[in-house]
């Protein structure tokens, strides 16, 4: 298992809101859990996890929101479920904002939904 603690440090610790920022640890918390598997990476100035090498998800940090990105196929396939869970949704990224509950099941599925579609790319993104 890969520490994502080191690999995510400086990002994290930027996060001034200790509210915002716990908030993000669990989501991270969430995912090494329950896909221990996964790489955490820094890349594009965000924190993400990939798997052999292909990108799997990634998050940023705003004033109001997290920014989830797993990718623009990955949001058509979960569009419906996303807007149940109350997120705003664009075509490439859906946003929990810091007043909302995570929705874990939503995360736990669009994870692996990227896995398995993605199990024999070789390639980075899509």
């Amino acid at each position: 298992m890969h520490d994502y603690n080191l690999i995510f440090k400086d990002f994290i610790e930027g996060i001034q809101d200790e509210s915002k920022k716990n908030k993000l640890i669990t989501i991270f918390e969430f995912i090494v859990t329950k896909f221990p598997k996964l790489t955490p990476r820094f890349a594009w100035n965000q924190p993400m996890f990939t798997d052999h090498g292909t990108f799997i998800i990634a998050f940023s940090v705003a004033k109001n929101h997290i920014s989830v990105a797993p990718e623009a196929k990955t949001i058509q396939e979960f569009k419906e479920d996303i807007e149940k869970s109350q997120y705003e949704c664009s075509s490439m990224i859906f946003r929990i904002k810091f007043t909302q509950e995570i929705d874990f099941l939503l995360l736990e599925k669009i994870i692996e939904f990227n896995i398995i579609d993605k199990a024999e790319h070789s390639k980075f993104w899509r």
